[in-house]
């Protein structure tokens, strides 16, 4: 009796584990470890010249870098040729780059080294900096502008915003994400801390109040932009487009990484309105890399240990990538700082991490030798 039903019962264990919606491979495919870093169109020259991008994917296949985070929309402008720019404003590439496609150039480079390129949608729903009337997609598209309290466009930390809930505004910006996924051969898609995003000053807008008044008996919203229900009611709207974006992304390629860099929680939802860990908790997301950009080693570790022990759970910390912060402006991380760093990701069991941004790698090549030397790039 015995050694008959031990077949069956192998068989039957194998089949339910094949069967483990746990098992199953349903997110997009991400090298282990990510060895990733940011490449943008501001202080760098990389992705103005063919020779450029050639000298940056040389360097970073050295290096063992296995994942580059391209800049493909900044300012208004994308850093592609776009048919949705080219309909809706006329406006076909940054007209810094004019008769080239840096992204198709750097995708073939990269893919030869063995390397992923990542769509990065820098400005998500920002459609300006350091341009009080919201640049000239605001100035064609006054009523796409997020509005504060007192009626303003919303304008923080230098950024000025487009209404990340306007249905009309969410469509625009998914159809960008949607046109380089269905033309380009990307290994994926990263938003940062503005996609979705959407500062907490906004929600002021005649749209935005009329939503909020059908669902609160006529009341309009608190004046307190920071008033903690007010905050979790538009922070659920954002939700509700990644949800759509991620759903959307998916039926188009079932391959694709879905990489999101937020800021650090909860500061990003009381910010930003990013109530990422959520993002997280339903599968939203293949990757988070969450910006952990410190400048001394002990906000480092308080930082990713909160991370680690409260908004991701064990079973998803396998999609963690953490933000390093290696240079801004004048500010060049040390090579002793990155090193802790490194080795506190290291501590939690997490193999990689992206460094903002690649001029810095060119600052502190010496640890950058020994730090991926071990293992080729590696897609």
């Amino acid at each position: 009796m015995t050694k008959t039903l031990l077949p069956i019962l192998l068989t039957l264990i194998v089949l339910a584990s094949c069967t483990n919606p746990k098992t199953q491979e349903v997110a997009g495919p991400i090298p282990q470890p990510t060895r990733g870093v940011w490449l943008t169109n501001v202080d760098s020259d990389a992705l103005f010249s063919k020779a450029g991008l050639e000298a940056a994917v040389e360097h970073c296949a050295r290096l063992g870098f296995n994942t580059i985070y391209t800049v493909t929309w900044n300012r208004g402008y994308t850093l592609y040729p776009s048919a949705v720019m080219e309909e809706t404003f006329g406006v076909r590439i940054d007209p810094q780059l004019d008769g080239r496609d840096p992204l198709k150039e750097l995708i073939e480079l990269a893919h030869a080294k063995n390397i992923r390129v990542i769509a990065w949608f820098e400005f998500g729903f920002a459609s300006s900096y350091q341009e009080a009337d919201g640049g000239y997609l605001l100035r064609e598209k006054p009523h796409w502008a997020a509005r504060d309290s007192a009626g303003q466009i919303v304008s923080k930390n230098g950024f000025q915003w487009m209404n990340a809930f306007d249905p009309e505004v969410q469509d625009f910006v998914l159809s960008l994400v949607k046109e380089v996924v269905g033309k380009y051969d990307v290994d994926g898609i990263q938003g940062d801390d503005r996609l979705p995003a959407l500062p907490s000053l906004a929600g002021y807008d005649s749209l935005t109040v009329a939503a909020y008044q059908t669902e609160h008996d006529g009341q309009r919203p608190p004046m307190n932009y920071r008033d903690t229900a007010w905050v979790d009611w538009r922070a659920n709207r954002l939700n509700n487009f990644m949800e759509r974006m991620s759903q959307e992304l998916r039926a188009l390629d079932e391959n694709l990484t879905l990489s999101f860099s937020p800021s650090i929680y909860p500061w990003s939802k009381f910010e930003y309105l990013q109530d990422w860990p959520i993002w997280v908790k339903n599968g939203w997301v293949d990757e988070i890399c969450p910006q952990v950009y410190r400048y001394n080693i002990e906000d480092y570790q308080t930082a990713l240990d909160a991370i680690i022990a409260e908004q991701v759970s064990p079973e998803d910390h396998s999609m963690l990538a953490p933000g390093i912060l290696l240079k801004v402006g004048d500010y060049v991380a040390s090579d002793t700082l990155l090193r802790q760093m490194v080795d506190h990701n290291r501590s939690h069991r997490l193999q990689g991490e992206v460094f903002f941004f690649y001029e810095g790698v060119k600052k502190r090549e010496a640890f950058f030798e020994q730090l991926y030397q071990k293992s080729p790039p590696g897609r």
